[in-house]
């Protein structure tokens, strides 16, 4: 059964809920016709797994936090998450033999480095990524320890092995950041509206100001009503 998640329940019914089990998420809205023709096909696919994966349905027209987080610029747009990262995606209404085949994909038995990366610590996840040097989950997590730890330079070669989702801009932010006094005393001290104010007149001339006014947003809570306002301040002065 697919549940309907919103702006304020994303964090609980799908994030949190991906560590114990793929969800696959279908964006869509009312008046899109090709939503209406996917629906019920990703529907019964999840169903046929046998509770190994979850549907979550999200309607962009009243929940535009997480289309804003996924970046959606069209619809259907349909993502599978694992342990809080984007594991695989598309956009359209494909057919239903491909549609199976994409739910099927999550439903199959954890590979050794699956279990790795659950585990968590370092040591777990370079060998998770030494049997998958791909590894979405892995990079990411190892990723962020990384940057925790000081090493900014192998986090962000790390991160560029994978594609680009919301999980590699976060850490990928954090891990610029990290090497701006300012901006991480702004993160530390909890002053990231006054830091992206004090940049806000420079991001149009200054590459680097720019930079860090984006990996301040991207560090920001995706659920943070800030996040959309300083976006929009930003495009203001850019366009």
């Amino acid at each position: 059964m697919a549940i309907d998640v919103t702006d304020a329940t994303f964090e609980t019914e799908v994030l949190a809920r991906s560590e114990q089990l793929p969800v696959v998420i279908d964006l869509w809205a009312p008046w899109c016709g090709p939503c209406r023709t996917l629906g019920p096909v990703i529907e019964k696919a999840v169903a046929d797994t046998g509770g190994k994966v979850e549907l979550a349905k999200v309607n962009v027209d009243e929940n535009p936090m997480v289309s804003s987080a996924f970046k959606v610029q069209s619809i259907p747009a349909v993502f599978a998450v694992s342990g809080r990262s984007v594991v695989d995606s598309f956009i359209g209404a494909l057919p239903e033999a491909e549609v199976r085949a994409f739910v099927d994909r999550l439903a199959t038995t954890p590979s050794e480095a699956d279990l790795l990366v659950d585990a968590g610590d370092e040591a777990s996840l370079r060998r998770a990524l030494e049997l998958e040097p791909d590894h979405p989950r892995a990079v990411v997590a190892l990723a962020e320890l990384l940057v925790a730890a000081g090493h900014q330079d192998e986090a962000l070669a790390l991160l560029a092995r994978i594609p680009d989702t919301a999980e590699t801009r976060r850490v990928g932010a954090l891990a610029r950041l990290a090497s701006s006094e300012s901006a991480a005393t702004a993160l530390r001290e909890g002053s990231i509206d006054a830091r992206l104010a004090e940049l806000l007149d420079s991001v149009k001339s200054d590459p680097a100001a720019r930079q860090e006014y984006v990996d301040l947003l991207e560090a920001m809570d995706p659920d943070d009503p800030r996040r959309e306002q300083h976006r929009r301040a930003l495009a203001s002065r850019l366009f």
